[in-house]
């Protein structure tokens, strides 16, 4: 069976992701300035998003068996679409902003929740001899997506003005309604056998699996906490106009989280996942520093985009990682590993927010979206710890 149509529409499907996820960060400035929408807001809104993907992920081990799997693909796709068409018309006709964003936001969030949830599980399924590269190469079409949104968003505001931004959210739905039209004839792999998946209840139990749950949560968290805020931040930082900050903040993050994963994908098999995901994570850590804790504004950006390459392979990886060692533990396992990814997507961008908020108050004499980024320093040394701690385990064996 030839699966190369089933990769390309998976591969939009994770760009469909990034357009779900980072799009309305790109339009901060708009809500923060024409709306009124506080940063305490916007940070909510990241977090609802996630939180969204979140409960999608815990649901979806149940009804994905009774819906079917192309037909909840499908219906991710659709969902991205309307989530889209709504985040560019609902401020215009609901009154309260907040609400309308909301709205928009939890449906898309659906949508991006289902695509994460059954596409990686199905990439995973296509037979290849370098499982691990693969999962990587998959994930890289999110940042060219990341990239792509911005890039052409940017383009969209210097032709049309940011007085016209409601069209732009419509212009993107058009990408999942495209790819929805693909995997209506697309072949799908087999699943694994009810009788031959290891059972969730199992997986719970063991301490390895709940330690790839956390792994995943760090590193959600560890992605998002700058990557949600690096718009603004560069911004804020610089004192350069939107379209600037965009490219030199986001754009440069997800260039870098890109170039990452399309390295590992296509040389990971010379390199065992777990030492990888070992040495991004240490260079997280230093790449934190770098962001919050340098006194120039160009070694803070250079941080930000360093803080993109070292991030780039942790949600692959640890995907990778758990599939290796329990290859049964189908579509139910991935839902579960990427409830606590989402988990950490929410938290990461919400606790960054909230700790920059709580600076202005604390008079530190330091940037707030610094202090911000320096607290979630926490999820990349924590993984960093754990990853230590299970490769000296598993070299005593």
């Amino acid at each position: 069976m030839n699966y190369k149509l089933t990769k390309k529409a998976c591969y939009i499907g994770y760009f469909v992701q990034a357009i779900i996820n980072n799009l309305s960060p790109l339009l901060f400035i708009i809500f923060q300035e024409d709306f009124g929408v506080s940063t305490a807001l916007l940070s909510l809104l990241v977090f609802i998003n996630f939180i969204t993907q979140l409960l999608v992920d815990a649901l979806s081990v149940k009804f994905i068996a009774k819906i079917g799997e192309r037909r909840c693909i499908l219906l991710a796709h659709a969902l991205s679409a309307m989530g889209l068409i709504l985040l560019g018309v609902l401020p215009e006709v609901i009154p309260n902003t907040f609400i309308a964003l909301t709205i928009a936001t939890v449906v898309s969030a659906i949508g991006s929740g289902l695509i994460e949830v059954m596409i990686s599980p199905l990439v995973d399924r296509i037979p290849s001899e370098k499982s691990s590269a693969e999962m990587s190469l998959l994930h890289s079409f999110y940042c060219i997506g990341h990239v792509g949104v911005i890039l052409l968003s940017t383009v969209f505001f210097r032709l049309a003005g940011m007085s016209l931004w409601q069209i732009l959210p419509v212009i993107w739905a058009i990408v999942p309604a495209v790819n929805a039209l693909l995997f209506i004839k697309t072949p799908f792999p087999p699943e694994v056998s009810s009788e031959e998946r290891i059972p969730l209840r199992h997986l719970a139990k063991t301490k390895t699996f709940l330690l790839f749950a956390v792994l995943m949560l760090c590193g959600g968290a560890a992605e998002q906490s700058v990557a949600q805020w690096a718009s603004l931040f560069a911004e804020k930082t610089l004192g350069v106009s939107k379209s600037v900050g965009d490219l030199l903040g986001p754009c440069m993050f997800a260039v870098c989280m890109g170039i990452g994963r399309l390295l590992y994908g296509f040389f990971g098999e010379k390199y065992p996942i777990k030492r990888a995901l070992t040495l991004f994570a240490a260079l997280s850590v230093v790449s934190y520093l770098i962001t919050s804790l340098s006194p120039f504004s160009a070694f803070s950006l250079l941080g930000t985009a360093l803080c993109g390459f070292s991030v780039s392979i942790m949600w692959p990886g640890v995907l990778s990682l758990c599939s290796e060692s329990y290859k049964n533990g189908g579509t139910p396992m991935f839902a579960v590993l990427a409830l606590f990814g989402d988990l950490g997507c929410a938290a990461g961008p919400f606790f960054a927010g909230m700790m920059s908020d709580i600076s202005l108050s604390l008079s530190l004499g330091m940037e707030n979206l610094k202090f911000g980024i320096l607290c979630s320093l926490i999820f990349p040394a924590i993984m960093l710890a754990l990853l230590l701690t299970y490769n000296h385990k598993r070299a005593s064996r």
